[in-house]
Parts: C-alpha cells; sequence; structure tokens
C-alpha cells in the first residue's frame, strides 16, 4: 500500500511540474496531461520491469548498448564507404535503430549469451576434459549419484538448476508421506555432494519462464551451457538424445557393470519365491538380477546351483534363465 502512496505522490509532482513548465508549448492544461501520461507510462514501465529478473535486465540493457555501438558503428562505414549523400542520413538512421532493437531481443530472449560467465568464458583456453553435467530430481533422489561420485567414477563439476531444487523442495514437502519420504532423501544427497571433496557442485540460476515443465527446461538449459545431463527417467533420457544431449543414465551404468552369464555356466541362487510358471522359482543375484529357474518351486528358501540356460536384456536390466537338475539344496 505504501508504495503506491509514493507513486501517486511523484505522478503529482510530476504532473504540477508540467502544468507550470509545459513542454513542446503547450498551454498549461495540455502541459499537465501530457506530464501525467508521461508519468504514468513511465510507472507502468517500472511495475513492469520489478518482475524481471536481473538477469534479464543486465543482458537486455548490454544488448542494447551493444546494438547502439554496431549500429553507430555501420552508419559509419557506409558513409565512408558508399558516399551517398541522399541515402546517407536514412541509412544510419537505421542502423541506429534496428541494431539496438536486435540487441534488445537478444539480450531479453537469451540472457545467457550475455552473463558476465560466458563472455569472460570466450577468453579463457578450455581445459581439456573439463564438462559440465546437470543433475534432474530422479537422480538426486535415487541417491546413487553420490556413492559414484565419492568413488572418482564423477568428474568435471556437477550444476544443480535452481528450478530442479525448488522441484525437490516441493517433493520435500508432500502431504504424501512416500514423496516426503523421498524429497527429504534427495535432499541430504544435495548436501552430501555440496560437502563432498572430490567434485564441484554449483547452483545455477539459469531458468527459462516460458518453459514450465522441469524435463524441457533441463534440456534447455544442457543446450544453453553445452553441458552433459545426469539422469533415471527414461523419457528424459530419450528426448535429450532427440535433441543431441548427452546424457549419463545411471541404470544404464549399473546394467553394464553386472557380471556376465553365459549359457552353460553353473552359479549359486537363493530361491526366494515362486514364478509363473509351473515348478518355476524366482531368485535374485547381489546386485537385484533376476534369475527364474525351472524345476526350482520346492527349493523355496534354499540356496541351490543353476545352470544357466538363457540371458534376456530388457529396459529395465537383465533377466537371466536357468535351470535346476535336481540337485541337493545347500
Amino acid at each position: 500500500m505504501g508504495i503506491w502512496i509514493f507513486r501517486a505522490f511523484v505522478l503529482s509532482l510530476i504532473t504540477i511540474g508540467g502544468y507550470f513548465y509545459p513542454p513542446f508549448r503547450l498551454n498549461a492544461t495540455y502541459g499537465a496531461g501530457a506530464a501525467f501520461l508521461a508519468g504514468a507510462l513511465m510507472m507502468f514501465l517500472e511495475t513492469r520491469i520489478r518482475k524481471v529478473q536481473f538477469r534479464v535486465l543486465w543482458s537486455a540493457g548490454w544488448g542494447l548498448l551493444a546494438g547502439l555501438l554496431l549500429g553507430w558503428f555501420f552508419g559509419a562505414v557506409y558513409r565512408s564507404v558508399v558516399r551517398t549523400p541522399e541515402m546517407d542520413s536514412f541509412i544510419r538512421i537505421f542502423f541506429l535503430v534496428i541494431m539496438p532493437y536486435i540487441g534488445l531481443l537478444i539480450g531479453t530472449k537469451k540472457p545467457e549469451w550475455l552473463e558476465p560467465a560466458n563472455i569472460a568464458g570466450l577468453f579463457k583456453e578450455k581445459r581439456p576434459g573439463r564438462s559440465h553435467k546437470i543433475l534432474d530430481t530422479s537422480v538426486i533422489i535415487d541417491g546413487r549419484i553420490a556413492d559414484l561420485c565419492d568413488t572418482g567414477f564423477i568428474e568435471g563439476t556437477l550444476v544443480l538448476p535452481r528450478f530442479v531444487l525448488k522441484e525437490l523442495q516441493l517433493v520435500a514437502d508432500s502431504p504424501d508421506a512416500l514423496k516426503r519420504q523421498r524429497g527429504r532423501r534427495g535432499l541430504d544427497v544435495v548436501d552430501h555432494l555440496q560437502k563432498s571433496s572430490q567434485v564441484e557442485v554449483v547452483l545455477s540460476e539459469l531458468d527459462f519462464p516460458e518453459v514450465h515443465d522441469v524435463d524441457s527446461k533441463i534440456i534447455e538449459c544442457a543446450k544453453a551451457t553445452d553441458s552433459q545431463i545426469v539422469t533415471n527417467d527414461f523419457n528424459l533420457n530419450k528426448v535429450a538424445r532427440i535433441h543431441g544431449i548427452k546424457v549419463l543414465n545411471i541404470n544404464d551404468l549399473v546394467n553394464a557393470l553386472r557380471p556376465v552369464a553365459l549359457p552353460g555356466e553353473t552359479m549359486s541362487v537363493f530361491i526366494l519365491k515362486e514364478g509363473k510358471e509351473k515348478d518355476q522359482g524366482v531368485g535374485y543375484l547381489e546386485d537385484g538380477t533376476m534369475v527364474v529357474v525351472d524345476n526350482s518351486r520346492r527349493m523355496i528358501g534354499q540356496t541351490i546351483d543353476v545352470t544357466v540356460t538363457s540371458v534376456l536384456q530388457t529396459t529395465v536390466g537383465k533377466m537371466i534363465f536357468g535351470r535346476f537338475n535336481n540337485g541337493e539344496g545347500r
């Protein structure tokens, strides 16, 4: 309420100034009206600017300044090279209008191009092996990224966008107990990563207000910063690859590290439950790989020797099929 009173006071002063000192040689009444309209327009712009992020204002200002300088430069080049007096004034005005317009649009729509860090990066020698990896919500909640970082298999800089952290906080504040627990675990993982000496974690202020979906924001952020994406989300993985973005999927890494089982090999498996087919039993290896064993339903609760018959690769991992040759349980 106080800000509106202050605005009304300032607008009154501008109107009074226009009455006693009318612009454009107008009479006092029209001068006051013109001053009132000009003041109201400035205050409207002020209310709009207050809603804009600082980085957008920063980049828009630099874009406008760069456009003015380029417009003046192009106009001067045209005047010195072409030397057509009848077109000289128009061309210089054209460049002085169109170039600031383009600079303002670029600064507003692509503020990341004019961020100080990115501008400074143009003049720095790129170090080999340095890479940025953007974390999404699923991989943070999963938690295995922290173990990978502790072992040193993940290098470079981990980037945590503010909009991902905000989504994580919303999950942690969810009324659903399970979601709340997952969100809090994700916040614990972020805290662990920030305290880790193995990796550097950077909070990114980069945002895309016109994009409402978090996954789409992550893709835009990766394209803008030329970064990789670390995720467990199957759909985000596919969409990011379509956009030409390199994706590190923790699930793919886990599947690649699972031990290879060849047909004919023998392994020990604890039969945990019965399978879908007759006389089938189901067990799991230490890494979580499912093993479906024929002729083993009666061996539930025991560890038996299984002969591998085939291995099936699925989207969620490997499945091993084997046969129990009526051996004795151990």
